[in-house]
């Protein structure tokens, strides 16, 4: 059990680490996007990131599959992974975690006094050197939607399953581990598995705390 542990937690924090980056990368842009221009579709835009927010995992997780199975219209091409691999989850994951970063993204940038904005302009700086100076002043916003996102991707159990497959050594994660020792009576090993789980939490979530708190200082 401890070897399967080992495999177990590496595959959940790369999995997990890869999906909050990219949700990150794709979300905070489009975040600030939302938050700071006005544009035909945006009040669309807004209610599709609110309600991707919300969306029930397992249901991206049947979207997910059938977009990678034979059956879909997009099958065969180069750029999309095979079901029940650990690519097919991250995709599930970036999908699921994408609509909460930009959503609090958005939030944060929205809250920055717009004053600011004209300020900066006034003095020179371009709309991109603007857009990055409320982006500084919201930055705790923005770590917190990204802890948001780590939250969703670390938590989920039903699409990475239903994708991935929860198979041993290869698409098998700690949340999909704990469900399946559970279901068998194997108590302790799941009750260990969450603790291992608690912990990554928590020493991701103390890492963006920091970071947060030196970003404060600054």
């Amino acid at each position: 059990m401890d070897a399967q542990a080992g495999e177990i937690v590496l595959l959940s924090l790369r999995v997990s680490g890869v999906a909050l980056f990219f949700s990150s990368l794709l979300g905070i842009p489009a975040g600030v996007l939302l938050g700071l221009n006005r544009f035909p579709g945006k009040r669309l835009a807004v209610i599709l990131i609110y309600t991707g927010m919300g969306f029930p995992p397992v249901v991206i997780g049947l979207l997910v599959y059938f977009l990678l199975s034979q059956r879909s219209p997009l099958a065969g091409l180069p750029f999309l992974p095979d079901l029940f691999t650990p690519e097919a989850m991250i995709l599930a994951q970036i999908i699921l975690a994408f609509p909460l970063v930009a959503g609090f993204t958005m939030t944060a940038i929205q809250a920055v006094d717009p004053a600011l904005r004209l300020q900066v302009m006034a003095l020179g700086a371009t709309r991109a050197q603007a857009a990055l100076s409320i982006l500084r002043e919201a930055r705790n916003g923005v770590i917190a939607a990204i802890v948001a996102g780590f939250g969703g991707i670390i938590s989920e159990v039903g699409a990475v399953m239903m994708v991935g497959g929860n198979i041993a050594g290869r698409t098998r994660v700690l949340t999909t581990a704990i469900v399946l020792e559970t279901r068998q009576g194997n108590f302790e090993a799941a009750l260990s598995l969450s603790l291992i789980l608690l912990g990554m939490a928590f020493v991701v979530n103390a890492l963006l705390f920091i970071l947060q708190d030196r970003w404060q200082n600054d």
